[in-house]
């Protein structure tokens, strides 16, 4: 049973693995913030996770993400009404609705995770591994 004030929550092993190794790579680095111990880590984590989505539930346009693959986002611009396709273009997207590579729907896709990692595995592509 968890201490007065507490509660507790059940997570995924390798959720669990993951937060912890990153809470150890990082110890004296989080120590600084305030953070002295792993169920602290999680919750800083969990807090800055909804101060994030708080802000950017407020701040950005009411545009939703249906869908992405290595060659398009697919978005739902609910102000708009529409369905907007952001293409990936040699690494740089492109707005197939705004016809600009710098509107608010490539905006949207640049800040999302999936995006990211998709351009990073543009710009620096895995060797394949050849057999001798």
């Amino acid at each position: 049973m968890p201490k007065n004030g507490f509660k507790s929550i059940t997570v995924n092993e390798r959720v669990y693995d993951r937060f912890y190794q990153i809470f150890f790579d990082q110890k004296e680095k989080l120590a600084m913030k305030g953070v002295n111990s792993f169920a602290g880590y999680v919750t800083h984590c969990l807090e800055e996770m909804m101060k994030k989505d708080e802000t950017f539930s407020k701040f950005t346009p009411k545009i939703e993400k249906i869908s992405v693959d290595d060659k398009r986002v697919i978005l739902n611009d609910i102000i708009k009404n529409r369905i907007v396709e952001v293409q990936f273009d040699q690494n740089k997207l492109s707005c197939m609705f705004c016809n600009f590579d710098d509107c608010k729907h490539v905006g949207f896709c640049e800040s999302m995770p999936e995006v990211i990692e998709i351009q990073g595995m543009m710009q620096f592509p895995k060797k394949r591994r050849t057999k001798k």
